[in-house]
């Protein structure tokens, strides 16, 4: 039983002889520290004690063959892509990873840490804020050592394996399974990261104009607003360029992000007319408004615009939009209504085209987890810093797309995709992490002649049970590739010139693939910093497995278009453009071939000087 002489343990926690007595508390967690050089198994009871008038208020027994809950240490992230690869993991309690030596490039277009069920990662993960509790997609890291928090009540009992998974691509760059005999503390907060009832804004950040105030992609977009009577005033904010814009609106689907079925406002500057504009738009497919379906405004498609214009601003790089909404409308078909409860919402941005319509936009530039917000509730402060404050984001020079013309042997490897210098910019097209390298050149133009046979050393893996690390190569008269995703009849669209075979039943396979080679970073991605892809290319290191390359010759028809592709067989948006020429009509080496064309030009420059020098004799 508690007796006078027991030991106080002070909260909060006091090094002084005469601790300052209990507070009132209700439905509070806290956490006790024994004083130095006490431990949970030296002491037989904790009890609440009142030392002035020797009476316990209340106790808990603590057994001798008490087991005390300890982190668990587990093994490293396997190492399947993107330079992943980790110290031992640690769960330090029932929510946080310890993750020490992380490394991982950051070339990843939408990686994440990822949690679920199942044998192995999957598309129907959790996404894991990173260690400064953003969203935001994984950026590199270089040896250093973080803590994660899983969201919500989710704890390490739910799931099993823990990943950095890419959502675009679905792709596992590598992951650590989770024990079923686990023992670990409670999640209480007593690890480095808070938890989320713990923050408060500081006092130097200025309260928002309306209302509430949140930050749906970080850095990038922020939304407040306002019930006004039986309309609600919105007001979004985005460090966006002039050609872009910013949706945001309701879910498709209450409880998680859904673009099909969304009922969003798009809002955007036009520079010509230097004026502002906040339009209705109801989204029916993943597609170009076609006047039926598609991303149409709502106008378009026999609806009207419900959102009304108040005022907008554009400065350091950021566009603001404020616009009126109703909370209820009569478009049944193309409007949705606002509840009086949380909802889940979502935000985007994309670019604008001629006509100032929204085009698609990447996964990367939108919310892909469920987020909520009461339109008429009051008090949502989590805009801890307004986007004018930030500095303005450097727009990125674009590095010159590569030739090559005049060779007939090209060798084939996986490499980054150099951010957005690179690929998205030579080609238009998203990029997902990696892409071909030929003749140790990201994607270059090549050129051939009809009539000619060239031979392509592929080294793009041939390990079918990695799919990160399994890219046959052919070459196609599509511009995205990836003709093993397709179904038979999307297949027939596409003409195949080679590296595609069909067995005895008449399925397609591929014949091209080789032993795994990638230019691979040396620490994290630097394309961002470097102005040429030579110097880019000095920050990569060539990885290959053992193995050999495979061989694919391709002898090109007469028939062949002009213009055809090299890709991936697996994937799609890995190769660049092929184009053909009839025999004798390609141009001279460039590009690998420039060494032997300034010898071939100094052979016939000596030529010339001894012609002339024999006239000269005469």
């Amino acid at each position: 039983m508690p007796m006078p002489d027991g030991t106080p343990v002070p909260y909060p926690e006091h090094t002084s002889d005469n601790p300052k007595p209990l507070q009132a508390y209700q439905d509070q967690d806290i956490i006790l520290r024994l004083p130095a050089g006490i431990k949970v198994r030296d002491i037989k009871y904790l009890s609440v004690w009142c030392r002035r008038f020797t009476v316990n208020f209340g106790m808990v027994l603590i057994p001798e063959d008490l087991w005390i809950p300890a982190p668990r240490v587990l093994p490293e992230f396997s190492r399947l892509a993107h330079g992943l690869r980790s110290d031992n993991i640690t769960i330090l309690d029932s929510k946080t990873f310890y993750i020490p030596n992380l490394h991982y490039d950051g070339a990843g277009p939408d990686a994440y840490f990822w949690v679920g069920k199942g044998p192995e990662p999957d598309t129907h993960g959790i996404k894991v804020p990173n260690e400064m509790n953003s969203s935001q997609p994984l950026q590199g890291y270089e040896g250093v050592d973080i803590e994660i928090v899983l969201p919500g009540n989710l704890t390490v009992y739910d799931i099993d394996w823990l990943a950095v998974w890419c959502v675009q691509y679905k792709h596992n760059f590598g992951h650590v399974l989770i024990p079923k005999d686990l023992d670990v503390p409670p999640a209480l907060g007593q690890t480095k990261i808070a938890p989320p009832w713990w923050y408060t804004p500081t006092s130097s950040t200025p309260a928002p104009e309306m209302s509430n105030c949140i930050e749906l992609l970080e850095g990038r977009v922020q939304v407040q607003w306002e019930l006004m009577g039986e309309d609600v005033q919105i007001r979004v904010s985005g460090r966006i360029r002039e050609n872009q814009y910013v949706a945001f609106g309701l879910s498709g689907s209450e409880g998680k992000a859904q673009m099909i079925g969304a009922d969003v406002v798009v809002v955007g500057y036009n520079k010509s007319s230097n004026s502002f504009f906040a339009e209705d738009y109801y989204m029916s497919e993943y597609a170009q408004c076609d006047g039926k379906r598609g991303v149409c405004p709502d106008h378009r498609i026999g609806g009207k615009n419900d959102a009304v214009f108040v005022s907008g601003k554009r400065e350091n790089g950021v566009t603001t939009v404020t616009y009126m909404r109703p909370l209820r409308t009569n478009e049944l078909d193309y409007d949705r209504m606002i509840p009086d409860k949380e909802t889940t919402i979502i935000a985007a941005i994309g670019l604008l085209n001629k006509n100032l319509e929204a085009n698609a936009h990447l996964s990367s530039d939108s919310t892909g987890e469920d987020i909520r917000i009461d339109f008429a509730g009051r008090g949502v402060h989590q805009c801890t810093n307004s986007l004018y404050n930030l500095p303005a984001q450097k727009e990125l020079k674009p590095w010159p797309a590569m030739s090559i013309a005049g060779e007939d042997t090209f060798t084939a490897r996986i490499g980054p995709t150099g951010g957005d210098r690179g690929y998205p910019s030579i080609t238009g097209e998203p990029a997902w992490g990696i892409a071909w390298y030929i003749n140790e050149m990201l994607i270059p133009e090549l050129t051939v002649e009809r009539g000619q046979n060239y031979t392509f050393l592929v080294e793009g893996g041939d390990d079918k049970t990695m799919s990160t690390r399994y890219h046959p190569f052919y070459i196609t008269s599509s511009r995205e590739g990836g003709y093993g995703q397709l179904n038979a009849e999307q297949q027939k669209r596409q003409r195949v010139f080679a590296g595609v075979a069909r067995d005895a039943s008449g399925y397609p396979y591929p014949t091209a693939a080789g032993r795994y080679c990638e230019y691979q970073h040396k620490s994290v991605d630097k394309s961002a910093m470097t102005e040429s892809f030579e110097e880019f290319f000095g920050t990569l290191r060539l990885h290959c497995e053992e193995g050999q390359p495979a061989t694919l010759v391709w002898h090109v028809e007469e028939d062949t278009p002009d213009l055809v592709y090299y890709q991936c067989y697996t994937h799609r948006n890995l190769g660049w453009k092929i184009h053909v020429v009839d025999q004798g009509y390609g141009p001279l080496k460039t590009e690998s071939g420039a060494g032997r064309s300034r010898a071939l030009l100094v052979l016939l420059v000596g030529c010339l000087a001894a012609a002339l020098g024999s006239l000269v004799g005469r």
